[in-house]
């Protein structure tokens, strides 16, 4: 299997290469998401396959469908630029050389680092957790203050790109590929089925809500680029779309303070109430994570 990785590493690096050199910002976006890929069966080698299949999701779908509607949102001048007017930078070279060396040293650097870990401490206290495996039970319980950052962030580029503009329609794609909608609706039930999934996997096994919410919201954001979702648009159901987007952060919130009440520490649940939170906190998270990624869509927030 090095023939393997050795191939998936070049392909990483062309990749990733094509997308800064190659001339059009097309060309850059396709690179860019053909990298996504790339690092999604890299992930797959390195045996984290909900880590990949989040990475394929928002590496090379979401992240490909804003930059190309960005892309498309540009002038046609600046779309392209002709071979005759393109120069591989004088600092490619030497850049190259340094970002190589640094790495090196950076990658021998992390090898002698010692092996350390708190495998057996988090074996210590897994059963009184509420989940059955170590990434669940430190995602949502043991550091959980560190997941409720993460969607806090996440929730302030929601209202940062909210404050930019309104909503942009989405686009007629219908007209120039037809059968777009009829693939969108039909590979739907499959991103269903994959959420629920990922949302049972993560109580035994890597998984849970981050992935689940990558997976359905690249397929909200595939539904969207071909209109099949119009409700997020409507200033009727503004409130919904609100609550929905903030149910993740503000259960993790309540859950916080309600270990904070039951035992006097934050998080601190008691062991036979903390398998239902996390259940809890897994399906709100999944959800406005989903919905975020697909807010990101909307360039702005629905008209109001």
């Amino acid at each position: 299997m090095l023939a393997v990785d050795l191939l998936l590493t070049l392909a990483a690096l062309a990749t990733a290469g094509q997308c800064l050199l190659l001339p059009g910002l097309f060309r850059a976006v396709a690179n860019l998401m053909a990298f996504g890929l790339v690092m999604a069966l890299i992930w797959v080698r390195l045996d984290a396959p909900d880590v990949a299949l989040a990475e394929a999701a928002i590496g090379a779908g979401i992240t490909g469908a804003l930059l190309l509607t960005a892309v498309g949102q540009l002038p046609a001048s600046q779309r392209q630029l002709h071979h005759e007017h393109y120069r591989v930078p004088r600092r490619f070279i030497p850049m190259t050389i340094i970002v190589v060396f640094v790495g090196g040293v950076l990658w021998a650097t992390m090898l002698a680092l010692p092996k350390v870990g708190l495998v057996k401490e988090i074996a210590a206290v897994l059963p009184e957790s509420g989940a059955e495996h170590a990434v669940t039970a430190i995602l949502l319980n043991l550091r959980g203050i560190d997941t409720l950052l993460e969607i806090a962030v996440m929730l302030c580029a929601v209202a940062a790109i909210w404050s930019l503009q309104r909503a942009i329609p989405p686009p007629a794609l219908e007209l120039n590929y037809p059968g777009l909608t009829t693939l969108a609706r039909w590979l739907h039930p499959l991103f269903l089925l994959t959420f629920s999934y990922f949302l049972w996997q993560g109580t035994h096994a890597p998984g849970g809500a981050f992935p689940a919410g990558a997976v359905l919201g690249a397929g909200g954001v595939l539904l969207l680029l071909t209109g099949s979702i119009g409700w997020m648009y409507r200033h009727y159901y503004n409130q919904l779309l609100r609550w929905l987007l903030a149910a993740g952060l503000l259960l993790f919130l309540a859950t916080a303070l309600a270990g904070l009440l039951m035992t006097g520490s934050l998080y601190g649940l008691p062991p036979q109430l903390a398998g239902y939170f996390i259940i809890a906190i897994e399906v709100a998270a999944a959800l406005s994570i989903a919905l975020m990624l697909m807010t990101f869509y909307l360039f702005g927030r629905p008209r109001s």
